[in-house]
């Protein structure tokens, strides 16, 4: 097989004195979509931001590429071709949808251009001289993650991107993921909501106390139902 895109191997990470990851392990492979599951406090932003370089600690191994990041600064990953979108979505709201959507500079070859992004998010293209602050909750979510892929960015880690939106939304953030992985990226996601996350993952990972706990693939979903109600609640 080839190497994997991004792979995790004994990775521990600390806020100041708290030990929050206890040696996740995983790979994901070019063009795939991955799915962190658990609950709240398992531990599956943390991954997200200790691959980015943004706990206050982390030992063990990430590779991108199969070049070791442990040891490297954020800017350094973020160079790599890796877009992180958090949960917070961070848009600056005095400034337009535009405007907020051209700040981030370019890191890797291969970006979409403005153009390509308004057809892919025509929500945007209607608002893109409206402050951040005008738009909604869905057009936010939209820009966060338009504003990285203009970056270059082709390893997408995407944090709960659905929390807290109206169905008909989230319908058109699952197209768009749907979207992104036929352009060929490579996504990790972090959903508590299992019913967005289920048809589009190629696999799952759950989480529970800071390790991967169970990892099976679509196909392998319907037999897991009763292990997930377990473990999420779902």
């Amino acid at each position: 097989m080839s190497t994997p895109y991004l792979e995790i191997r004994d990775l521990h990470a600390w806020y100041g004195e708290s030990h929050v990851l206890h040696g996740v392990n995983f790979d994901v492979h070019e063009g795939e979509v991955v799915t962190l599951l658990g609950r709240n406090g398992a531990g599956r932003t943390s991954t997200m931001r200790a691959i980015m370089g943004l706990t206050g600690s982390r030992k063990g191994s990430i590779k991108v590429h199969g070049k070791e990041t442990i040891s490297a600064s954020t800017h350094s990953i973020a160079r790599m071709g890796i877009g992180y979108c958090p949960e917070e979505r961070g848009i600056f709201s005095s400034l337009t949808t535009e405007e907020n959507l051209m700040l981030p500079p370019e890191l890797a070859k291969g970006g979409m251009g403005i153009d390509e992004i308004y057809t892919m998010f025509p929500n945007l293209k209607e608002r893109a001289n409206s402050q951040g602050t005008r738009l909604s909750g869905g057009e936010q979510q939209m820009l966060a993650v338009a504003r990285i892929l203009r970056t270059g960015a082709r390893l997408l880690l995407l944090d709960e991107i659905s929390e807290g939106l109206a169905p008909v939304i989230v319908q058109k953030l699952a197209e768009m993921v749907r979207m992104l992985r036929a352009k060929g990226y490579t996504i990790v996601m972090v959903e508590q909501n299992f019913r967005f996350a289920a048809p589009l993952a190629d696999r799952f990972m759950v989480m529970e106390h800071g390790e991967i706990q169970q990892e099976f693939t679509q196909a392998q979903l319907p037999a897991r139902m009763a292990q997930l109600h377990e473990y999420l609640g779902v």
